[in-house]
């Protein structure tokens, strides 16, 4: 099988390359590319290559600008120092993607996860690899304007306690109890938010994570948040959602 890396750090790359040298040694490294543009150019010319192992973050810029400019049809492993919250949209755009520092188990599974698949590969994979890239690293509200009589104000993302939706109107209700009506429905703020923080309980109420102090069990196999300012039903955990509310709270 012949490889190619596309890694700016050399220790990395010779690391990688020692690693796939103890899988088999009949890999061959085709070549090492440490840019964008080195690597570019070089695709340009159409090298023969099974498999490609591609770092995110080069020295000159993303990764992903290599597969915007020239068309390759190779496979792809990422190789990347992100955690795996931040990179999992990617695992399924790609063949696989390990974690820095590489694990040669983990290694061994992405090689044989290729062999599996590599007939049936997809070679349009980039659009949705960029869009996943850019939607991971948008920018989250962290504040919002706010009304308090003849002034204008704002409130950070973590003086905010929930917003709830009341007589067709959302509220923000901030960590001391005020509430301001603000601009936005519910399924607008859950993609202006940060997940990481903030969650959808049912079809009235978003949370904040610093909210959730008291969980109990609910009837109807839902759960209830202890929240006195809450009504009944809109402290309610939707049943569909428990599973994932639970996700939230563990990360």
């Amino acid at each position: 099988m012949k490889v190619i890396i596309v890694e700016d750090e050399k220790l990395s790359a010779d690391f990688l390359i020692s690693l796939l040298k103890r899988i088999d040694r009949e890999i061959v490294i085709v070549d090492v590319f440490e840019t964008v543009k080195q690597s570019v150019e070089a695709f340009q010319q159409s090298i023969p290559c099974d498999l490609l192992f591609v770092d995110i973050h080069l020295a000159d810029g993303i990764s992903f600008e290599i597969f915007s400019q020239v068309n390759i049809e190779i496979p792809v492993i990422f190789t990347t120092a992100y955690d795996e919250y931040a990179i999992k949209a990617f695992k399924l755009n790609s063949v696989d993607y390990l974690l820095k520092p590489i694990n040669i188990d983990e290694l061994k599974g992405a090689l044989e996860k290729h062999k599996k698949i590599k007939t049936g590969y997809r070679t349009n994979f980039i659009d949705d690899l960029t869009s996943a890239y850019q939607s991971l690293n948008k920018s989250f509200k962290n504040r919002f304007i706010v009304k308090i009589g003849d002034s204008i104000s704002t409130i950070k993302a973590e003086d905010i306690a929930y917003f709830i939706s009341e007589d067709g109107l959302v509220l923000l209700v901030s960590t001391n109890g005020k509430r301001f009506p603000i601009d936005y429905n519910l399924d607008t703020l859950e993609e202006l938010i940060d997940p990481d923080f903030f969650f959808r309980m049912n079809r009235k109420v978003i949370i904040h994570i610093n909210s959730v102090v008291k969980v109990n069990t609910y009837f109807n196999s839902r759960l209830k948040i202890n929240l006195p300012s809450l009504m009944d039903e809109e402290a309610v955990i939707s049943r569909e959602r428990v599973s994932d509310f639970k996700k939230w709270l563990d990360k």
